[in-house]
């Protein structure tokens, strides 16, 4: 089934059998929220690791149904970290979900050469948007986590994002990359590097997509400029997939989106073994859940 909106996100995900979601360091209110939300439309079972004590005083507070929630005490922020990823190898969970611990400790037990989840070559953060402003439902990438990528990197982020409009049902997504201009220019690596990753597309190295660019934003969504600049391509004006030239770009991509534009989104950290809910307290609840729900479907 092809996914056009962030409700069937919910909708499908609630349909099918529910997923487990082993969240590390749980005693945090967002997230136990965003938990709660997922769970009482049958999306997930909790599987929460952290202080019992701060947990259950949450759920209390809020009065959140939790007598089926399985709970793991560990006070340290560390441990449940990595005993999070432990509960993801031996199978007692399908979803990781960062908790009240940095991202950093979550990160480095899932890139554990022993013990870890990496799968892809490359780990990435993936936003799926909905906006007023645009036609469609479109991924935006990457926004948190890769800071100065080249093109082994840019490849690796495509390759992620295009595994997920795959799976939500998108067979061959148009992918724009974002830069300032047209046209290739030797002093803005950024189209340098479109250019490159067009062509591995074209080499049919890059797969399951089609690639354009260089292409500034206004291109990449807007039918109106495509036509006003004579651009001839099968994804300007009506682009699937956004990849940012770096994480400064696309942190203040997504931002706007969100804070100026009033969007909502799903986002995941992709390219391991299982997806992995990052949520933010700037987030709005319903993202949170979103969130899982694409988590969910992954």
């Amino acid at each position: 089934m092809r996914i056009n909106s962030l409700e069937q996100l919910i909708d499908i995900a609630g349909s099918q059998q529910k997923k487990r979601i082993a969240v590390a360091a749980a005693a945090d209110e967002t997230v136990l929220t965003a938990i709660n939300s997922a769970y009482s439309r049958e999306i997930i079972d909790p599987l929460l690791i952290g202080n019992k004590k701060e947990i259950v005083k949450i759920c209390t507070a809020y009065r959140f149904n939790h007598s089926g929630w399985e709970i793991i005490n560990e006070k340290d922020q560390f441990i449940a970290a990595q005993r999070a990823v432990e509960e993801i190898k031996s199978g007692n969970a399908d979803i990781l979900m960062k908790g009240l611990v940095s991202t950093a400790p979550l990160l480095k037990a899932v890139l554990d050469k022993d013990s870890g989840l990496k799968k892809s070559s490359i780990l990435s953060h993936f936003a799926l948007f909905q906006t007023c402003g645009y036609h469609k439902l479109f991924g935006l990438s990457d926004a948190a986590m890769n800071i100065l990528p080249g093109i082994s990197e840019k490849t690796g982020i495509i390759e992620n994002a295009v595994e997920i409009f795959h799976k939500l049902g998108h067979n061959e997504p148009k992918v724009a990359i974002l830069t300032p201009v047209e046209v290739l220019n030797e002093k803005i690596q950024s189209t340098i590097d479109a250019v490159r990753l067009k062509e591995l597309n074209g080499q049919n190295r890059i797969k399951g997509c089609i690639i354009d660019g260089p292409l500034a934003l206004d291109i990449a969504i807007s039918m109106e400029a495509t036509r006003h600049k004579n651009i001839q391509s099968a994804v300007a004006g009506d682009a699937d997939i956004l990849i940012a030239p770096d994480l400064n770009s696309g942190n203040i991509l997504y931002k706007s989106l969100i804070f100026f534009c009033g969007a909502e989104s799903a986002a995941v950290v992709t390219g391991a073994k299982i997806p992995i809910v990052l949520t933010s307290r700037a987030d709005s609840d319903k993202s949170k859940l979103y969130s899982i729900a694409l988590a969910a479907l992954l």
